[in-house]
């Protein structure tokens, strides 16, 4: 018997998902129905799915629920799970928000990459939403990553997730990114990697594109930013912990601007918009019959 399941869509700097509020973690979400939903053409189209589920009730979460109530289940568009999507959480924010479960002000929310910290703007302060991504790994490995016959070093910089950051002379030189840019070693990445290309756009302001593992191109990554803004900050030496002092960057990514913000201890903040601009339902038969 087909049942409604309920939806929302919405994005992060034109990183867009689908929202699936699922409180008690009742709604089972395999591969292959995470990649209809956000196929573009068959599905309701996105780049990844945020699976809301409150902490207490999801087996990967119950450990960190006396820290935070919402666990955002974070799947990328091929289906595979991903450990954080700094743009997800806050559209999972706005989303909380939405639904009526917070308002403006701080929160926790649980992700595989551990609690993140939430601060929502109040609407008459451009009602921006603030994470705090946590501090970066940067693992000193040489690493190179290539797009046809060009060949470039990158900062191999952990944000929960892995990323490889290229400093280019144009973004165009990123071909179309529809297929995984090469990389080495293959030992720095045995589960893939986003790769970000970079260019310089002013003082303490750059502007990317990058490939996102399972995604393919998307027109914004917030942990790339974050790294971005990392690599930038070490390759004009103005490293917060060396310095004492906070640096702060001014990203420019395909869908917008986010500003990031590393800390002399490590941690690094982002600030950016998140909207819902769509919700409605779906039939359980369809997608059971999609991924049949």
């Amino acid at each position: 018997m087909s049942t409604r399941i309920a939806f929302l869509k919405g994005h992060g700097t034109e990183n867009d998902f689908v929202i699936i509020p699922d409180p008690d973690n009742a709604i089972e979400l395999p591969p292959a129905a995470v990649a209809v939903l956000c196929d573009r053409r068959a599905g309701i189209g996105g780049d990844g799915v945020l699976h809301v589920v409150r902490s207490a009730a999801h087996p990967e979460a119950r450990h960190l629920a006396d820290e935070a109530e919402w666990f955002m289940d974070y799947r990328n568009g091929d289906g595979s799970i991903a450990e954080m999507c700094g743009n997800g959480v806050r559209v999972f924010a706005r989303y909380l928000q939405h639904a009526g479960h917070i308002g403006a002000g701080d929160l926790a929310v649980a992700t595989r990459g551990g609690v993140k910290t939430v601060h929502i703007a109040k609407a008459e302060s451009g009602g921006e939403i603030t994470v705090g991504m946590g501090k970066a790994r940067l693992s000193g490995d040489d690493v190179t990553v290539s797009v046809a016959d060009h060949e470039w070093p990158a900062l191999n910089v952990n944000m929960g997730n892995p990323h490889a950051v290229a400093f280019v002379d144009d973004l165009s030189q990123a071909g179309n990114l529809y297929a995984p840019p090469l990389f080495s070693p293959a030992a720095a990445y045995p589960d893939g990697v986003n790769v970000e290309f970079v260019v310089d756009r002013g003082p303490r302001h750059v502007a990317m594109r990058v490939h996102e593992r399972g995604a393919g191109e998307t027109r914004s990554c917030g942990t790339g930013t974050c790294a971005v803004a990392v690599a930038a900050a070490r390759r004009d030496g103005v490293d917060p912990a060396a310095t004492g002092a906070p640096v702060t960057y001014t990203v420019d990514v395909l869908g917008g601007r986010l500003v990031i913000t590393e800390r002399p201890d490590g941690e690094i903040e982002m600030t950016g918009p998140a909207v819902i601009v769509a919700e409605g339902e779906f039939a359980s038969e369809w997608l059971e019959t999609a991924i049949a």
